[in-house]
């Protein structure tokens, strides 16, 4: 099977309930904010390369990827937005000065170029020059694509250039490959905007080289006299050598990129061997160390994956730009097998683990997003109660700056003669001569329709969510008979101007129990409608929401919840446990009396916009 392509971002034109407010709060608040702060800490200042020992802001050695993110997302936000001439004027001033610092030889890193220039490319373990550089190559396809400048893609072609005589498999080259990936899936991107094979045989090499014995960290870390034990080399995914990797293990980031940087691999290749494995490492994400919300990493200790259904509540790490990068794995998987699962997966963390991390004024983040929060909940870290405006490490925030104009290509794929829509948010979209406008309030409300602007002969497909038990289908009015072909219902006609494909997929409240082996589940519910989580905020309910015994067989119903109009609530009975413990930390012989109360239950995604809560994700029940 021919795989999908993504839709530019430019072609998609957002006005759902929940894409279409984030990507304008990136606009106005995301964007700018992320700037600011990158100016007042240095990150902006730092490629004048002016910095001296002993000033302030002293450059860190991931600096670069933050204000690239940054400027990747400004480059998407000008796709978007073509006629904002301030937006271009700003991001041309900050791309020319990003080019200044390009050292002669094609290099491009400033702490390393004005910190500690006696040590490129000497620690490729813990340092992030790969990393870096990354970024900066999709900040550079990114404005090459909104713009049609060549300046700075040209810049980071140099760079990746410089890049293939240090790394390879020749003598005299470095025989390794990057501490913390995401060049991989960069460098197939520059190959893509540059037609140049080059870039993606380079990505190839550092994912064929990793793990392989001699193990490059370990030869690196002796040089270093720094002993790497297997854990050590696992939380670089660098333990064993990838299609012989059957866990997700190590740096949740790390890993997804990793695997997402397989996957643009395998399909540009047609390696079945390399798509087999990243089958199997998403398997192992999804089906045994995925929160429900779709996030991933259960601990702090190296922000990582832990065992197979150890998925604590409280200490979840979940980080932000972990779900982020599951997106992006999930969808390159879709792409490359059109199989339903992998959008169904997307979807879920993209309503939920994804955009739970930035706040609806798109200004204030989390960077870990914990499952349960109440008095007792232990912060430290980046683990946080409240969102925050910023942090030492910003990998988060930037991320959002970047991820948020995306949105609407996540919506779409394409291939010669099919249009795919994975999920049906209102809009519309331009690709191959058709255009097709989307209406309905997805993902609150099943009614969507599918209108033709601009028609020809194509295949509009659409998925059939796994999670959707009936729906039903017209076209022009007459149903349609068809079922869905593999998750997906299949059009394919000459379509005219004015055709209209009408869907309804049926939109309950669903409970939701884990699986035994989640201990930390055990006796618990949750509620889902739809791809959208629900949890329990003290806001509504008052506090001790933990206390709450939620009974699974009853009738829920829909309503609204204070501070956030337009989105739908869930209503229900619960009982209230009483404290009867008399302030002891335990009491024998007492049970605790239960009252009959009501409770609201609203968007995961939106907990915490109101003001400091508790919150219950998976509810007491019986």
């Amino acid at each position: 099977m021919k795989p999908f392509s993504p839709i530019d971002p430019a072609a998609v034109k957002l006005n759902d309930p929940v894409f279409a407010g984030r990507v304008e709060a990136c606009r106005t608040s995301t964007i700018p904010s992320s700037v600011a702060k990158c100016r007042e800490t240095g990150r902006i200042d730092v490629f004048r390369l002016a910095w001296k020992e002993g000033m302030p802001n002293r450059p860190h050695i991931f600096w670069d990827s933050d204000f690239a993110k940054v400027l990747e997302g400004m480059a998407l936000m000008l796709a978007l937005n073509p006629d904002d001439q301030a937006l271009a004027g700003e991001l041309d001033g900050y791309v020319d000065l990003v080019i200044s610092a390009q050292q002669p030889d094609g290099y491009l890193n400033t702490h390393f170029t004005v910190v500690d220039p006696e040590n490129r490319w000497k620690n490729i373990y813990d340092c992030h020059e790969l990393y870096c550089a990354g970024h900066l190559m999709e900040a550079a396809v990114a404005h090459f694509r909104a713009t049609g400048s060549r300046k700075f893609l040209d810049a980071l072609c140099r760079y990746a250039d410089y890049i293939a005589t240090v790394f390879g498999s020749e003598p005299g080259k470095i025989h390794g490959y990057p501490g913390h990936e995401e060049i991989e899936l960069a460098l197939c991107k520059l190959a893509d905007a540059t037609g140049e094979a080059k870039y993606l045989k380079l990505a190839r090499y550092f994912i064929d080289e990793r793990g392989k014995q001699p193990n490059f960290f370990e030869l690196e870390g002796q040089q270093r006299h720094a002993s790497l034990n297997v854990d050590s080399l696992a939380n670089r995914q660098a333990h064993i050598p990838v299609r012989e990797q059957t866990d997700a293990v190590g740096h949740s980031v790390r890993a997804l990129y990793l695997y997402t940087g397989m996957a643009d691999v395998a399909m540009r290749t047609g390696d079945p061997s390399l798509l087999d494995a990243c089958r199997t490492l998403f398997d192992s994400v999804a089906g045994k160390r995925m929160y429900l919300i779709g996030g991933c990493g259960s601990t702090p200790v190296g922000e990582a994956f832990t065992n197979d259904y150890d998925l604590p509540n409280d200490t979840a790490y979940a980080e932000s730009c972990a779900a982020m990068a599951l997106v992006q794995f999930a969808r390159r998987m879709a792409d490359a097998t059109g199989e339903v699962r992998y959008a169904d997966v997307m979807e879920q963390a993209l309503y939920n683990g994804a955009l739970s991390g930035i706040s609806l004024g798109g200004d204030r983040f989390f960077y870990a997003n914990l499952l349960t929060v109440d008095d007792a909940t232990f912060t430290f870290g980046h683990i946080h109660t409240e969102r925050q405006p910023w942090f030492d490490c910003s990998c988060c925030p930037t991320s959002f700056c970047r991820f948020l104009p995306q949105l609407g290509s996540l919506a779409w794929s394409r291939r010669p003669g099919e249009l795919r829509c994975n999920i049906p948010a209102a809009g519309s979209v331009t690709s191959g001569g058709a255009a097709v406008k989307v209406s309905g309030r997805y993902p609150y409300d099943g009614e969507i329709g599918f209108e033709i602007i601009s028609g020809g002969n194509f295949v509009l497909s659409v998925r059939i969510p796994s999670w959707c038990r009936s729906w039903s289908a017209a076209l022009n009015g007459k149903p349609l008979e068809t079922g869905a072909k593999e998750g997906y219902l299949i059009v394919s006609r000459d379509w005219k101007a004015g055709d209209r494909l009408e869907l309804r997929l049926e939109l309950t409240v669903d409970v939701v129990r884990a699986n035994p082996k989640v201990t930390a589940d055990a006796g618990k519910i949750a509620l889902m409608r739809g791809p959208v989580v629900y949890a329990l905020e003290s806001v509504d309910n008052g506090p001790g929401v933990s206390t709450l015994i939620v009974p699974a067989e009853q009738a829920f119903r829909l309503g609204e919840a204070e501070g956030l109009a337009g989105v739908p609530a869930i209503l229900g009975e619960a009982l209230r446990e009483s404290d009867e413990s008399e302030g002891r930390l335990y009491f024998r012989n007492r049970t605790p009396s239960r009252t009959r109360t009501g409770f609201i239950a609203v968007p995961y995604a939106l907990w915490q916009n109101r003001g400091k809560s508790e919150l219950a994700t998976w509810l007491r029940s019986n």
